[in-house]
C-alpha cells in the first residue's frame, strides 16, 4: 500500500477549509450558531409484534443499552456491523423513533432537545424520497421555499441555492446520483446548525463517496455538526472523521476523537499491521470472527458450529463493552458529559413532539401545487398518448366489446397506483417531519393536482375520441361514468395501500380486485364469451409477474 495510506498520519491540521474551492468560509452570512450533541445513557426498547393475524405476540427488544456520547461540530462519523446498531443509534439522536420507547437525556448545548426538534434539525435517508420527476434545483428550490424563513429575500434565497449545487456541482459530478445529490442539497440549503444523514455512501462506488465525504466535510468546517452513520470507509475517507462512535449489539465499543481510536485498541493488545486500514481493522475486531460464520453459513456447515461462532461475537462484542467502560477514552467522555448533565437537571425535555413550519399556510399550498402538479402532469401525458395511439386508428367495436374495454383500460392504469402511494407516503413523512409543510396544505395541494392533470383531464379527452370514433350516444353520462370509474379504480389502491405495508401485497390485492370486477363484466356484457379458467389464469399470471 501507498505511503500515503500510512495510518499513523491522520493530520486533523490538515482540515484547512481554504485550501479547497467552493464556499468562502470567511463569509459573514455563513452558519455561526454551533451546537453541541451530546446523549447521557440512553436506552431504547422497541415493541416487537409477531406471528399470524389476530394471535400475534408483542415481544420488546432493547435496540441500544446505556449509550453515552457527544457531537461536537464537525464530522461525527457512527460505524459497526451490520446489525442495525448504527441506524438506531442515529434515528433516536435525530428524533425519528418513537419517544415513548426512550430513556435517557438528549441535549443540545446543555439543554434538553426541543419537542420540535425535527424540524430545527436536517435529516438525510437512507431509501429514494425525492421526486425523480424534476429536477435537482427544482428540489432545492422547493426545500429552500418551505424550510427558510419568509424573512429570507428572494435573491438571498436564490443565492443560497446557487451555493448549494455549485459546491454539489464542483464535486459530484455523476448524473447517475442524481437522487443522492438531491438529498443532500434539500437538507443543506436550510443550513441547520445539525445535519443527520443515515448511510450517505450506501451503493456509491468509492470515487462518488469521497465526494459526498468532501462535500459534508466543508459543510462542517462551516460550524456544522454533521453526524451520519456509515457502513465502511477507506483510509482516504477516514482521516477526515472528527469523531468516531463504534456501535455493535446496541452497546458503545468506542467512542472518542477518530485520531485516538487506533492507539486505543492497540494499547489493548490488539496487533495492527501497518498496512491495514483503520476503519476494517476496527471492524474486523468488532465483528469477532463474523466472516467465518458467513463462510459456514454459504457452505451449508453444521448449525451448531454456526451457533458456536455467533456466540462468540456475542462474548467479543460483551468484552469490547466492559473494556470501553473502563478505559482512559470513556473517563474523558465523561468528564465532558457530567458538566452538561448538571446544568439541565431543572429542566426536563418533553416526551411531546411537535411539528413547526416557518412559512403561512397559503405559501405551503401554492408550493406544494405547484410541485406535485409536475409529477401528475407526466402521468397525464402518458394517459393521453396510450388513448390517442388506440382510438385515432379506424376503429368500430361493438358496444359491449367497447364497454369492456373501457372497463380495462380504466383499472389496468391504476393497477400500479399502490407502489406510488408507498414512495408518497414516505416522501410525505420525511417531508412533514422535517418542517416543509402541515398536513392540510398538502392534502389540499395533493387533491388540487391529481384532480385536474391526472383525472379530470384524460377522462375529458378520453371521452371526447371515443366519442368522435364511435356512435355512442349520450356524451355527459358517458363523461361522467368514466371519470367515476377513473375515481373508483384510482381510489383502491390507495385504500389498500394505506393498511398494507408491502407495495408488492397491495398490487397483488388490486389485480385480484379488478380480475373478479372484469369477470362480472364479462358475465353481463358479452355473455360470457370468454373461458373463466384461462381469463382467472391469465389474470393471476399478470398478477404474479407485476411483483416477481
Amino acid at each position: 500500500m501507498s505511503s500515503n495510506n500510512d495510518p499513523v498520519a491522520i493530520p486533523m491540521t490538515e482540515r484547512n477549509p481554504r485550501d479547497l474551492p467552493g464556499m468562502d468560509t470567511s463569509d459573514p452570512d455563513t452558519l455561526t450558531g454551533e451546537a453541541v450533541l451530546s446523549f447521557h445513557n440512553i436506552s431504547y426498547r422497541e415493541t416487537v409484534q409477531s406471528g399470524f393475524p389476530f394471535c400475534k405476540k408483542t415481544e420488546e427488544k432493547e435496540r441500544l443499552s446505556n449509550v453515552n456520547g457527544i457531537m461536537k461540530p464537525g464530522l461525527n462519523a457512527i460505524m459497526g456491523p451490520e446489525d442495525g446498531s448504527r441506524s438506531w443509534l442515529l434515528d433516536v439522536l435525530a428524533a425519528r423513533k418513537d419517544p415513548s420507547g426512550l430513556s435517557g437525556d438528549i441535549l443540545i448545548n446543555g439543554k434538553p432537545r426541543p419537542a420540535n426538534f425535527k424540524c430545527t434539525s436536517g435529516y438525510v435517508p437512507q431509501n429514494d424520497v425525492v421526486m425523480r420527476t424534476v429536477t435537482v434545483r427544482e428540489n432545492v428550490e422547493f426545500s429552500a421555499a418551505l424550510r427558510l424563513p419568509m424573512t429570507v429575500k428572494r435573491d438571498e434565497r436564490r443565492r443560497r441555492i446557487n451555493e448549494v449545487l455549485e459546491l454539489l456541482n464542483s464535486l459530484i459530478n455523476s448524473e447517475r446520483k442524481k437522487t443522492q445529490k438531491s438529498l443532500i442539497a434539500m437538507e443543506l440549503v436550510a443550513e441547520h446548525p445539525i445535519l443527520f444523514l443515515d448511510d450517505p455512501t450506501t451503493g456509491l462506488d468509492l470515487s462518488t463517496t469521497t465526494d459526498v465525504i468532501s462535500v459534508l466535510r466543508r459543510m462542517s468546517m462551516r460550524g456544522q455538526t454533521i453526524i451520519f452513520s456509515i457502513n465502511q470507509a477507506q483510509y482516504s475517507i477516514f482521516r477526515f472523521f472528527d469523531s468516531l462512535t463504534l456501535v455493535a449489539s446496541g452497546k458503545v465499543l468506542c467512542h472518542g476523537p477518530a485520531q485516538e481510536a487506533l492507539e486505543y485498541f492497540t494499547s489493548t493488545g490488539y496487533k495492527y499491521d501497518s498496512h491495514n486500514n483503520p476503519a476494517d481493522f476496527f471492524l474486523d475486531i468488532i465483528n469477532g470472527g463474523f466472516s467465518a460464520i458467513l463462510d459456514i453459513e454459504e457452505e451449508g456447515h453444521d448449525a451448531d458450529k454456526y451457533k458456536e461462532l455467533s456466540e462468540r461475537q456475542h462474548q467479543v462484542t460483551e468484552k469490547l463493552a466492559n473494556m470501553y467502560t473502563q478505559s482512559s477514552l470513556y473517563r474523558e467522555t465523561r468528564t465532558e458529559l457530567d458538566p452538561l448533565l448538571g446544568e439541565q437537571k431543572t429542566e426536563r425535555s418533553s416526551a411531546l413532539e411537535e411539528i413547526t413550519c416557518v412559512t403561512p399556510f397559503w405559501h405551503q399550498l401554492r408550493w406544494n401545487i405547484s410541485h406535485l402538479f409536475k409529477n401528475c402532469l407526466v402521468g397525464a401525458i402518458s394517459i393521453l398518448m396510450l388513448t390517442l395511439l388506440l382510438f385515432l386508428p379506424p376503429f368500430s367495436p361493438g358496444r359491449a366489446g367497447l364497454l369492456f374495454f373501457l372497463t380495462v383500460f380504466q383499472t389496468i392504469t391504476s393497477v400500479t397506483a399502490g407502489e406510488l402511494f408507498e414512495i408518497d407516503r414516505d416522501r410525505f413523512l420525511h417531508e412533514h417531519t422535517s418542517g416543509y409543510y402541515r398536513v392540510s396544505p398538502y392534502f389540499l395541494g395533493k387533491l388540487l393536482a391529481e384532480l385536474v392533470p391526472r383525472r379530470l383531464l384524460p377522462s375529458i379527452i378520453f371521452s371526447v375520441i371515443v366519442f368522435m370514433e364511435t356512435d355512442v350516444k349520450g356524451f355527459f353520462a358517458m363523461f361522467f361514468t368514466i371519470m367515476m370509474l377513473a375515481y373508483s379504480a384510482s381510489s383502491l389502491p390507495l385504500f389498500i395501500g394505506a393498511g398494507e405495508k408491502a407495495a408488492a401485497v397491495s398490487t397483488v390485492l388490486v389485480v385480484i380486485y379488478f380480475m373478479l370486477m372484469l369477470v362480472s363484466v364479462n358475465c353481463v356484457f358479452l355473455g360470457g364469451k370468454f373461458s373463466y379458467p384461462s381469463f382467472f389464469l391469465s389474470f393471476v399470471a399478470t398478477a404474479l409477474m407485476s411483483v416477481l
